[in-house]
């Protein structure tokens, strides 16, 4: 069967008249040469319905030759799983087919960034009444409460749909924002980065009263050894002291801050100190008496 004649109007709204076609690929193996023939006469006569289909979703930012070949992909899909002796008319199969593989590009495909579910119903909700709303006399940009009451949805709601509209794409970092001092500035400029001591704030907060309360000595040498990364040598030049003296010192001094920071972070149950009370450390399992 030729396309042309696969494609003949019954009259009525120039629907193609498909049913002897169907019944034929419905009943031709799946390597019969004859079958590839049908099938193409079957998608020609029903084309123009999916390009229809397609031309609903247009106006957008993606471009009206891509919904098309998405729409002409959903009637592949509907033409080989339709199945004639059910009874149900083809466009009653082959519409939502279509419809649904044109939501699932919009879903999957076209947005730079997966969003949820709930981001896609809200655009699309929002993006339909918006233009609903602006075909109203005297109404030219429908204000978010507009938008709200139209649609039953929550003011927020409404923001999170305008704001999906407007985020299908993403931006490139190398984006040039503007020139300084003859250098392009870009969008990776005005990011910032995390800040390596970040991690150690609340170390230096906890071990900051320990440290107070070592002498003076052990102090400056905790300073020249850690601050200023001098060696053991060094500094027990610059104090007048012995290297070994240096070595008992920090290590001394390390132990008592180290004790002093995991009392103070074990305060009793009644938030109360430590101070007058008797101590008993508690032993890890399996650990040397």
């Amino acid at each position: 069967m030729s396309s042309s004649s696969t494609a003949r109007g019954t009259g009525r709204e120039n629907i193609p008249d498909t049913a002897a076609a169907f019944a034929e690929l419905a009943d031709l193996p799946q390597e019969a040469p004859r079958r590839r023939e049908v099938r193409e006469g079957i998608v020609c006569a029903w084309l123009p319905l999916a390009h229809r289909l397609a031309g609903r979703y247009g106006g957008r930012e993606e471009g009206d030759d891509d919904l098309r070949q998405v729409a002409a992909l959903g009637l592949l899909k509907a033409v080989d799983r339709y199945d004639p002796r059910t009874g149900c008319p083809f466009p009653g199969y082959a519409i939502p087919t279509i419809r649904g593989e044109i939501k699932r590009y919009f879903r999957n495909d076209l947005w730079a960034l997966h969003v949820p579910r709930r981001t896609h119903e809200l655009r699309a909700q929002v993006h339909r009444a918006r233009k609903e709303v602006e075909i109203r006399p005297g109404v030219t940009a429908p204000s978010v409460r507009d938008l709200a009451e139209h649609t039953g949805l929550t003011e927020n709601e409404v923001l999170q749909g305008m704001q999906a509209q407007e985020s299908l794409s993403t931006l490139s970092l190398e984006r040039p924002l503007s020139t300084e001092a003859g250098r392009p500035r870009t969008l990776a400029d005005t990011l910032g980065a995390d800040d390596p001591a970040f991690g150690l704030i609340e170390e230096r907060i906890t071990a900051t009263p320990a440290l107070h309360r070592l002498p003076r000595r052990e102090r400056t040498i905790l300073y020249l050894r850690y601050f200023r990364d001098l060696s053991q040598r060094e500094i027990a030049a610059e104090l007048g002291i012995s290297q070994m003296h240096v070595s008992r010192l920090l290590e001394r001094s390390c132990a008592r801050v180290r004790a002093r920071v995991l009392v103070d972070g074990c305060r009793p149950a009644d938030g109360g100190s430590w101070a007058g009370r008797r101590v008993v450390p508690v032993r890890r399992r399996g650990a040397r008496a």
